[in-house]
């Protein structure tokens, strides 16, 4: 009784997730959800305050950098790169999804895989317009790199900072650690997507005139301050939270945001619906849902216990969501940073084969409906059957390979 109501939760909190009846907060469902959990005595309340009390300093980064990723947006850093991709593609479909990866890429890794989908998305597609190209490759490619181009760096999404909490690695260890699989993620994803979407890449040059769009040089600046921040804040012993407010906070004074705005856009509402997230994930774990995880999860980090937990995180993120799965198998790799950093893989890169994979896939398909160009499900489900079993073996041989050379 207790794993099926411990799984009846979670899977409402989910189902509201992804519904989202009337535009709601996921956190209407997911608060009470998790009140119940532990009214109920699924989850001790001290367990649930200590999980609470864990998540809290990387909810708190989350909304540090959801604030700090729009502040950016409004600096004109998005419309920026637009006008660079549009400019430097010359009319190209194939150079112009070379320059999105480059820029979906490195926007995912320091801005996270929200400001990918919510913000760069919408570029890209005015991006499209503007030159008469076919959309469907870059916005594809701006919603696979948000997942996949997400391993690089602690802060390029939630599951991350888990990880690395849980891993006790430094930033730039972690950095170290994942720039082989990034790397090599990002270039089977581009050969398969180039591949995949010939005919709509085979389109000849079309150039267009370009308005000169002004560099935002201050916002910038304030960025590579803030990553640079990223990179020193451990050693010294200040939570990454603390740097990308910082950042937050001198963009917002320069652009004399309201405070309330500021508010809406760290979304607490988010922030929230994490925390409690948290507690019904841990009422899962205690069940028999979570003894039989334990059971198949490996506990060797040699090349196949690698493969074998990152398929068992991608396998998880379909089914529950990669953030549930993420809570429910780092406490079960926390004794090796390698398994640790091999469910990142299988979280990052798993959720681009269904739509229910991540919060930030929904987000995406949600956009591409309003935008009047839905995506279709059997091509979805055709391209991530093709990149996310190879994009998972060439992440797992690299990290195999960086562990080796490393020596952890």
């Amino acid at each position: 009784m207790i794993t099926v109501a411990s799984l009846v939760l979670l899977v409402g909190v989910l189902g509201f997730a992804v519904a989202r009846p009337r535009g709601l907060p996921e956190a209407v469902a997911a608060v009470p959800a998790a009140v119940v959990a532990v009214v109920a005595g699924l989850v001790p309340w001290r367990d649930a305050v200590r999980e609470l009390a864990e998540l809290g300093p990387t909810v708190g980064f989350l909304a540090a950098v959801l604030l700090l990723a729009y502040l950016a947006d409004e600096a004109g850093v998005f419309r920026y790169a637009g006008t660079i991709a549009a400019r430097w593609s010359r009319g190209s479909p194939q150079r112009l999804l070379g320059l999105v990866f480059v820029i979906a890429s490195v926007v995912t890794a320091a801005l996270s895989l929200d400001a990918t989908v919510v913000l760069l998305t919408p570029v890209v597609f005015a991006t499209a317009s503007t030159l008469a190209v076919r959309p469907r490759p870059h916005v594809y490619a701006c919603n696979h790199l948000a997942n996949s181009a997400s391993l690089l760096l602690p802060v390029s999404n939630l599951t991350n900072l888990l990880a690395m909490s849980a891993a006790g690695l430094s930033f730039l260890t972690f950095a170290g650690l994942m720039a082989l699989p990034w790397l090599a993620v990002i270039a089977v994803e581009y050969l398969i997507l180039r591949r995949f979407f010939a005919d709509d890449l085979g389109t000849p040059p079309r150039p267009a005139d370009v308005p000169v769009e002004r560099p935002p040089r201050f916002a910038l600046v304030v960025l590579g301050l803030t990553l640079a921040g990223f990179a020193i804040s451990g050693p010294v012993g200040v939570h990454p939270a603390w740097v990308a407010l910082g950042g937050a906070l001198v963009l917002a004074v320069r652009q004399r945001e309201p405070v309330g705005t500021l508010v809406r856009k760290a979304n607490p509402g988010f922030c929230l619906f994490v925390l409690a997230l948290g507690v019904v994930v841990l009422a899962v774990s205690r069940g028999g849902f979570g003894t039989i995880v334990d059971r198949v999860a490996p506990h060797r980090p040699d090349l196949l216990g690698l493969l074998l937990m990152a398929g068992l995180a991608a396998v998880l993120a379909n089914l529950l969501n990669n953030l549930p799965a993420t809570l429910m198998l780092l406490p079960l790799a926390a004794h090796s940073p390698g398994l640790v950093l091999a469910v990142l893989l299988g979280a990052n890169i798993g959720p681009n084969l269904t739509y229910v994979g991540s919060l930030a896939t929904l987000l995406w398909r949600r956009i591409l409906h309003h935008r009047g160009a839905p995506p279709v499900t059997g091509e979805f489900l055709r391209l991530g059957a093709l990149t996310v079993p190879a994009c998972l073996l060439v992440g797992v041989a690299s990290l195999w390979l960086g562990l080796r050379v490393s020596g952890l």
